[in-house]
């Protein structure tokens, strides 16, 4: 296990990264969407030390759980930051129901409606982020574990569409031990992790896996063969999602005169 020293020591690491991405793009702070999740609340407390008074937090509800909206709000106060709210729900209704309908009058078959709708409201809140980076100019500041980029549980230009990363390096067990590190409540360092995509939604559900397995998968330890081979398959499906898309580069033509 960690010593408080070797904790304080990455975290402070971390701090004066963000601080040189920000310097050496020329922006003026950092903004993060708060979930209520631990993820989330340990990047705030990150953005917050880099840039104490550049630094913004977003809440943003989408027909979410009132207990998400209220733990945002217990993190925002636990480390003084500002926050805004940027409520969804009803673009997201709006959206989704005209391509239902435009699908249904279509004839064609709608194969995927949990996901797309959850995956819309992953990518509205990207939206919504960068529109108010823009409005302050700062950068956009991204919440993905080691686990969830390794396996690919993120939206592609969702949460996964941001500027900087700076705990995909971090196993689930680590983020829970800087939460604590950075004086996080106890309910939101243990909270059960979740997106928030649709009622009783849970992140270990979702992947068929739980994150102290996959964590143990990534720092080398041997987990059972079907656990290894389920996360090996996720981060070969979800390789696309790691890379900007394929361009097809066709030879060019001379000019003809």
């Amino acid at each position: 296990m960690w010593t408080d020293q070797e904790i304080q020591a990455r975290v402070q690491a971390t701090v004066e990264w963000l601080q040189e991405r920000v310097f050496a793009a020329k922006a003026n702070g950092l903004v993060v969407g708060i979930s209520g999740g631990v993820d989330s609340a340990v990047v705030a407390g990150l953005c917050k030390r880099a840039f104490p008074e550049r630094s913004l937090g977003v809440i943003m509800p989408a027909q979410s759980n009132p207990e998400d909206k209220d733990d945002a709000q217990l993190i925002a106060r636990t480390y003084g930051l500002r926050v805004i709210e940027v409520d969804l729900g009803t673009v997201h209704t709006q959206i989704m129901s005209q391509v239902e309908n435009g699908i249904e009058e279509a004839g064609i078959e709608a194969l995927g409606l949990r996901i797309c709708q959850g995956n819309l409201k992953a990518r509205l809140r990207m939206a919504s982020l960068y529109s108010v980076a823009n409005a302050l100019d700062y950068l956009v500041v991204g919440t993905d574990n080691a686990p969830e980029s390794y396996t690919g549980y993120f939206t592609k230009y969702g949460d996964g569409g941001v500027d900087l990363l700076p705990i995909s390096s971090l196993t689930k067990t680590e983020v829970r031990v800087w939460a604590r590190a950075l004086g996080l409540p106890e309910k939101i360092a243990s909270r059960v992790p979740t997106a928030g995509l649709w009622p009783g939604q849970t992140d270990e559900t979702e992947m068929g896996l739980t994150y102290d397995r996959i964590d143990r998968y990534l720092l080398g330890e041997k987990v059972p063969d079907d656990v290894r081979e389920r996360i090996e398959t996720l981060h070969q499906q979800s390789e696309h999602k790691r890379h900007l898309p394929p361009s097809l580069e066709l030879p060019r033509l001379e000019r003809l005169d």
